[in-house]
């Protein structure tokens, strides 16, 4: 069974923040030599990272509202400066809209089953991203987003 992941994406104001945070992550591991592979580290790591990885996301909650997903691709294991397990969720770099579904914060990461995440922004919901802050919030909150 598939599982995804819910986190915040602190700092984002929109998703095209978190893409050009991506473009611009990536473009400084390629100066600097590195593999150009897209990861968000976090401390605690998911016990069921098979179902993670049998076609899962992690879905960005970016100003209360989960707004996009990124498919995860790989799980690693690493060891902070600081001597702390950690692991890193690799993340194909594409960014994908979905539906906008409101949320409170939280600390860490939360799973996220697939009868609860929301869907893929449709090819006819282009611009949706252009509209107003508070029109896409006044939308989602009436579930027509």
């Amino acid at each position: 069974m598939t599982l995804n992941l819910l986190k915040l994406c602190v700092g984002c104001e929109s998703i095209e923040d978190l893409e050009q945070w991506i473009i611009h992550s990536l473009a400084l591991k390629k100066a600097a030599g590195l593999a150009q592979e897209q990861f968000h580290t976090t401390r605690m790591v998911p016990k069921r990272s098979e179902e993670l990885l049998d076609g899962g996301s992690l879905f960005w909650v970016i100003k209360g509202n989960v707004q996009a997903r990124q498919k995860l691709i790989g799980l690693r294991p690493v060891t902070g400066v600081d001597g702390i397990g950690r692991v890193q969720l690799l993340l194909d770099p594409k960014v994908i809209p979905t539906s906008w579904q409101p949320r409170r914060p939280f600390q860490g990461w939360r799973y996220l089953r697939p009868e609860d995440a929301p869907g893929d922004l449709k090819a006819g919901s282009q611009g949706v991203e252009e509209m107003p802050r508070a029109l896409r919030e006044e939308l989602a909150s009436l579930g027509l987003l």
